[in-house]
């Protein structure tokens, strides 16, 4: 009796993490072509939470670029602004769509030229510590329309 408890138990531990990984799913990701020398690009997504409890988008990383941070685009007295966001919460049963003129992700100091037709790789890191690896195309904007 006592093996089957503690089978049981690591059993649940252990499948705990692969469960939450497979409650959250990225699609739609794309990165919009920049000019040549461009430092920063911005990378748009969806995230999708299957779940019973709402997640949250800690970080990203990537060996593509310096640095990766999430952002948020505002309009306040007329005047368009990005603000930086910390972290960002994808609902229970819900998701999150990162888009252009919204909140996305900034993309600083690629290591190398990206073109359309390309890609990066992103590594998103959220709480319960689960980290998702997504590729994202390098598309031209007039593109976009038809990235499916």
């Amino acid at each position: 009796m006592r093996r089957r408890f503690l089978l049981l138990m690591l059993l649940t531990f252990l499948g705990a993490p692969a469960y939450a990984a497979t409650a959250l799913q990225v699609r739609d990701a794309w990165i919009q072509e920049a000019p040549p020398g461009a430092t920063v690009l911005a990378a748009y997504l969806v995230i999708a939470n299957t779940g019973a409890q709402a997640r949250v988008l800690l970080s990203v990383s990537s060996p593509d670029f310096a640095a990766v941070e999430i952002h948020t685009s505002r309009i306040v007295n007329g005047t368009a602004s990005m603000a930086h966001l910390n972290d960002l919460t994808i609902p229970a049963q819900g998701q999150q769509v990162l888009a252009a003129g919204g909140t996305h992700l900034m993309l600083l100091r690629p290591k190398h030229a990206l073109h359309a037709g390309d890609a990066a790789r992103l590594r998103l890191h959220f709480s319960g510590a689960t980290t998702l690896d997504v590729t994202a195309k390098v598309m031209r904007a007039l593109d976009t329309d038809h990235r499916h």
